[in-house]
């Protein structure tokens, strides 16, 4: 049955692919985006460009923060569920504008569940961040590792949002998943991503730089695989529960960076920097829950993944 869904955050690289695979499936989707000048807005418009018209997509323009807005979107909408994408993104921005962060992540998580709380729905979907996991020395990365070291106010206040999507959980009796998403990539990927930043250089015979020497690991995830976990942990409409949506396999930066420049036909021009704050040496999922829980399999390995990536740069950037 045909469900109406409100996506925050649904004009950006994950949320909008998100919203075309609900319409394919016969969803009405309203999106909430505020079109923040975080990276250039007309990327954005182009997503939604992108999506075409359809009697089953509105688009309201507007800030989860503004809690007018919020409370009268859900009190006229009549939504089956919330998927809540909208977010201030990355590590190394959050050290710069840590209240920033802290006010749109947190505050505006709590002006989404107030809102839900008020007028309904219970369903509510949050993502989340692996950067949760801090300095983590276990690995892979699992739902009940203890969280105690995250080491930027981003990753800060994504644990934030998982806790309140607990407290609304056990004290109003939503049912909630909390995802932690590892380090997303595909077409309309955010242009200050590592993959989309270091595919813009090396086309260009510029220099990328990197920090450390190269040698850290990421879970790379593409954006369909993503999609795939969203989709069934919104169908399941668990009580509570975390998960990890990951590719379960981890690159190292200088293979990163070798996979897109082979893809390019280019050869890359490498400066190195000093490892940032914020940063951690690796990420890297334990998908079992998922796996078990939601059928979660992630279906596109890292160099078929930047192909597909690659392809997509050449024909839009």
């Amino acid at each position: 049955m045909a469900s109406h869904i409100l996506v925050t955050g649904g004009a950006g690289f994950i949320g909008s692919h998100l919203t075309r695979r609900l319409l394919d499936r016969g969803d009405r989707v309203t999106i909430l985006d505020d079109f923040n000048d975080f990276y250039d807005p007309q990327r954005k418009r182009a997503n939604i460009r992108r999506l075409g018209a359809s009697a089953d997509l509105r688009l309201v323009e507007g800030d989860i923060r503004d809690g007018e807005l919020v409370d009268r979107l859900f009190a006229e909408s009549g939504f089956d569920g919330v998927i809540h994408l909208a977010a201030r993104a990355g590590v190394r921005p959050s050290l710069q504008e840590p209240i920033l962060y802290e006010d749109v992540n947190c505050i505006g998580t709590l002006r989404l569940l107030e809102a839900a709380r008020k007028h309904g729905p219970k369903l509510f979907t949050f993502g989340s961040s692996s950067s949760v996991y801090g300095i983590n020395e276990k690995v892979p990365f699992a739902e009940d590792d203890e969280i105690i070291a995250p080491i930027s106010p981003y990753a800060t206040t994504k644990r934030t949002g998982e806790l309140l999507c607990f407290n609304y959980h056990h004290l109003y009796d939503f049912r909630v998943s909390c995802l932690r998403f590892f380090t997303v990539y595909g077409p309309a990927q955010r242009p200050e991503m590592a993959i989309h930043k270091f595919t813009d250089l090396i086309a260009r015979g510029e220099s990328i730089t990197l920090f450390g020497k190269g040698d850290t690991r990421r879970d790379y995830t593409y954006v369909d695989d993503i999609i795939d976990g969203i989709v069934a942990s919104f169908d399941l409409a668990p009580g509570f529960e975390i998960f990890n949506l990951g590719g379960a396999e981890t690159t190292s930066l200088s293979d990163l960076v070798g996979y897109i420049a082979k893809e390019l036909g280019r050869e890359p021009k490498i400066e190195y920097s000093p490892e940032q704050p914020g940063d951690v040496p690796i990420t890297y999922a334990d998908v079992s829950k998922a796996g078990r829980m939601l059928g979660y399999s992630p279906k596109v390995p890292i160099e078929e993944g930047i192909h597909r990536f690659v392809t997509w740069y050449r024909e839009n950037d």
